[in-house]
Order: C-alpha cells, then structure tokens, then sequence
C-alpha cells in the first residue's frame, strides 16, 4: 500500500487557515470499474453514431449523475421494453437480461446493443450450464437488484436466490447432493463467505464456480476500505443509492467499526458528521465518476482538511472490449448520424 500526494486537489491551506492534522485519505482503486466505462462508451457512441434518440432498457449503470448526463445527450431510458417503439435501437445495461427480455426485444424487431458487463455474462453462462447438468441452483443475491433479474431468468425453474445466511436454513431441493451456487458481482465479500459456509454446512457436495463471480472491482474497493478505515475517523462513499456495490462498502467500513455514510455528491454531506474528525477517508462505488469524487475533496479542503493523500492499495488496469454489436454498427454505419 502506498501513500501519494493528490496533486490536483491538494495546492495547499484554504485560506491559510488549514490544521496540518485534518487530512483526506483517497482511496486507490476507486470509480468507475471496466463494465462501467464499456457500458457507458457504448451508449456514447451509439449516439454518436445513429443520434438520438437511442433507448436504454434500466439505468445504464446505476448512478443518476450518469444517467442525468447521458439523457441529456439523447438517451432515453426505460423500464421495459415495450416502452421502446418497434423497430428501434435499445441498449441493455450492464446488469444484463433474462431471455425473456430477449425474446420481447426480438418480437419488436428492436436492434440491441448489449452492454452487459462480461462477468455478469460469466455469471449468467454458469446458471445456464449448471441447469443443463440438472443442478438444483442457489443465486446468492438480492433480489431486486436489476442483475439478479437477469442471472434468474436463465434457470427461473431451478433456481432459488438466498440474500443472507438465515435464509439457507429453509432452503429445500429435490436432491441436496446434486446443487450449485453462484453470486451477484457486486456482494460484499465477507457476507458472500457467510452464505457460502452456510451452504456447504447444509449441503456438503455442492459445488461452484471455478472462479468467484464477485468482480475483481468490487473486490479491490473493499479491499482498499478495510486497509484504511482502522487509520480513519469517517469513511464516505460516493454512490446512489441504489448501487449494490456502493452499499457494499459502507458496510464494510462499519463492520469495522468505522463511521461510513453513502453519498450521492458532496451536497449530502451532514456537516455534523465532521465534528471532531480529524481523517476522512473517501472511496467510490465502481459506478460513481472521478468528478464526484472531486467536489467532495474540494468541499473538505474547505473545511479545513487540507492535507490530501492519494493512497493506492493495489493497480487496478482491467479494460473491455466493445460488444461486437457496437463494433458492426460503427463499421457499417455512414460517416454522419442517421436516422434509424
């Protein structure tokens, strides 16, 4: 782990008036994760290629400044997808889909654009082979996270979603040798672990992924919290609220015993929660924009937290690819947008 200066944000006292003992602690890795980026790459350049208006089935990520920033380009978004008119084009977002919504974007003959994240593709990929090996199947999750939906929808006949470790005491499968799990990306790892030995108690021969399907973001990001938040008096988490893994973080940081508050933008900051803090560590969830992050520096360097340290816990430099769908379009599309 190391510790650097953050050059952009740190000029120095605020009014010449900063104690040297009241610092910010950003965390590294923070933001935007790689299915974040790809996802919100694919809507811009969809409308950069065909113009507005383009649909998005769900938020794109789950981050309203994002999506905010995106409708204001042309994206429309929607919570289904009859709400897009036939024959258009629709983005899935990076939670990914059912096959039923699939099929209802074939039976509208609508031009999908598929900006699932490719672990969530992973995860999705798992459930299908699983159900086809006759597997009784634990989605450990929430439920109505827009990524469960999707990972659900592959197997809804044998599958069973389990949000925490009580609930693996009332499970019942047809046969308790022959059952498998799989996770929503975005779980906080410790409560993943929980349910995992909660179901390996109940039924031994289960088995799971060859790899764990929480993504190496959300991974890293709790990793950086719990590296820090013993050295911090407060710990807040840029996000929206309805960011699974943003949420995540905050836990992480109480169930060590450190305070930790969810925020949209520094406008959410209680000035109260700065009394007799002297560190202030901040993170985001791997759908919240650097820009975000910014103005929560720059509003505690106001307050007098004038001492900023970038400090880096591990490299983080993970990239996808477009989805072919977005590569075809830009390759056949004509040099100026048209209509579609």
């Amino acid at each position: 782990m190391t510790a650097t200066t953050f050059d952009t944000l740190s000029a120095g006292p605020v009014n010449g008036s900063t104690p040297a003992d009241k610092r910010v602690l950003l965390l590294k890795p923070r933001g935007f994760c790689a299915g974040v980026v790809r996802a919100i790459d694919v809507v811009k350049i969809a409308l950069e290629t065909f113009g507005a208006p383009i649909y998005v089935r769900k938020e794109i990520v789950h981050n309203r400044f994002v999506v905010n920033e995106l409708a204001e380009k042309g994206a429309i978004f929607v919570d289904d997808i009859d709400q897009v008119p036939e024959g258009m084009r629709v983005i899935y977002s990076a939670h990914g889909v059912s096959p039923a919504v699939r099929q209802q974007s074939k039976d509208r003959r609508l031009k999908v654009i598929d900006a699932t994240c490719p672990l969530v593709t992973k995860v999705h990929v798992e459930a299908i082979k699983f159900a086809k090996q006759g597997y009784s199947l634990v989605l450990i999750g929430h439920r109505d996270h827009d990524e469960i939906e999707g990972t659900l929808g592959e197997a809804p006949d044998v599958t069973q979603v389990v949000s925490s470790a009580k609930e693996v005491e009332t499970l019942e499968v047809p046969d308790p040798d022959h059952v498998a799990y799989l996770t929503q990306t975005t779980l906080s790892l410790d409560e993943a672990r929980d349910i995992i030995h909660a179901l390996k108690a109940k039924f031994p021969k289960i088995v799971g992924p060859h790899s764990q399907d929480i993504c190496y973001a959300t991974e890293n990001r709790q990793v950086a919290v719990k590296n820090v938040a013993h050295t911090a008096d407060l710990v807040l988490v840029v996000g929206s609220n309805n960011s699974s893994n943003s949420n995540r973080l905050v836990e992480v940081s109480r169930n060590l015993g450190t305070n930790s508050h969810l925020i949209d933008n520094s406008n959410a900051i209680d000035p109260k929660w700065l009394d007799g803090v002297s560190t202030v560590a901040v993170t985001a969830g791997a759908s919240a924009p650097e820009v975000l992050v910014e103005d929560v520096v720059v509003y505690l360097r106001d307050r007098g937290f004038g001492s900023v340290e970038e400090v880096e816990v591990m490299p983080e430099n993970v990239r996808f690819g477009l989805p072919p769908e977005i590569v075809q379009a830009i390759q056949s599309a004509p040099s100026s947008p048209a209509s579609v």
